[in-house]
């Protein structure tokens, strides 16, 4: 069976993770700092604040905007239920937009119709790798006053204006689990150009600890700290941080093959009766999935078919 997904690893993250291993020292620390930097140069972001996983990251990133009950965040009709319980999770109510009939991207243009008073953020998905019209909604955010909070989970290695998804922005969200474009085993980062908030996240992914933070990063224990914030226990290990260091030099190559692989399969299902693809430009999009639109009374025809000549797929 072809799997819909499956993780490229081999012995350099094995090796990598040994390496960690035989320090003794297997959470936040050193190699956690390494892994943030590797994403801050490759990005071009001005923080970079690494977590044990994607649904943490957005959750950290919605917990740091400290919402209140009744404070309402605008998320995309099609998205994953993590962006949903995350902000159950931190005390907001979530509101759905349309999604765009072409490309699956959030309608902004439903967004200003669901904007009211109360709305404190709008968290579009960059489905499938594709960013969605960053410019005009963090406009239209600046007007109204709300944060925009990016779920770009699918994103990592993508472009936007000539710069990477998660080099700009207030809250930028990525995933690294092991179907995303690399993994750490499971992992998350959130990406941020606020000073305040990146210190906030930092403290609030380690429980609100605030002290000695420095000691932990170069793999040596405070047991003297402070308590400062409310916190969850959201920071990355530092074996997870070891893999994705290795993935962070592959990641070009997975990014060339996702794109020539995106265009063989746009190239044969052009023209087919009953098929539809999306709308996205490879020159700038580093492809997560594919994916081709059918009439929903044959959806599950395709999905056996497929099934009967060993290709899975998913909904």
């Amino acid at each position: 069976m072809i799997a819909i997904s499956k993780p490229v690893t081999g012995r350099e993250e094995i090796e990598a993770m040994s390496k960690v291993f035989d320090t003794g020292w297997l959470g936040l620390g050193a190699t956690v700092q390494e892994f943030e930097e590797a994403l801050k140069s490759y990005l071009g972001a001005k923080h970079v604040v690494a977590v044990n996983t994607g649904t943490s990251a957005i959750h950290l990133a919605l917990a740091a905007l400290r919402l209140k009950p009744g404070d309402e965040v605008i998320v995309p009709s099609i998205t994953f239920a993590a962006c949903v319980q995350s902000i159950l999770q931190a005390g907001g109510t979530p509101v759905f937009a349309e999604s765009r009939e072409e490309d699956l991207l959030l309608d902004l243009g439903d967004v200003e119709r669901k904007l009211t008073p109360r709305t404190k953020a709008v968290m579009p998905v960059h489905y499938c790798g594709n960013p969605c019209d960053l410019d005009r909604l963090r406009a239209l955010g600046k007007a109204k006053g709300f944060v925009v909070v990016e779920d770009a989970a699918h994103a990592l290695g993508s472009d936007y204006k000539g710069k990477k998804v998660g080099g700009t922005g207030k809250l930028v969200c990525f995933s690294f689990d092991p179907i995303k474009n690399i993994t750490t085993g499971e992992g998350g980062a959130v990406c941020t150009d606020d000073d305040a908030l990146a210190e906030d996240m930092r403290r609030m992914r380690i429980l609100g600890i605030d002290k000695e933070t420095w000691r932990r990063y170069n793999n040596t224990r405070g047991y003297v700290y402070e308590v400062t914030s409310e916190g969850f226990r959201y920071h990355m290990p530092n074996f997870c941080a070891a893999v994705g260091l290795v993935q962070m030099k592959k990641l070009p190559g997975f990014v060339a093959r996702r794109r020539e692989v995106a265009k063989r399969y746009d190239a044969a299902f052009k023209g087919l009766p009953g098929l539809t693809t999306l709308k996205v430009d490879y020159a700038s999009v580093a492809p997560h999935i594919y994916i081709v639109r059918v009439d929903a009374a044959k959806r599950e025809a395709y999905m056996e078919a497929l099934k009967e000549k060993g290709v899975a797929t998913g909904v």
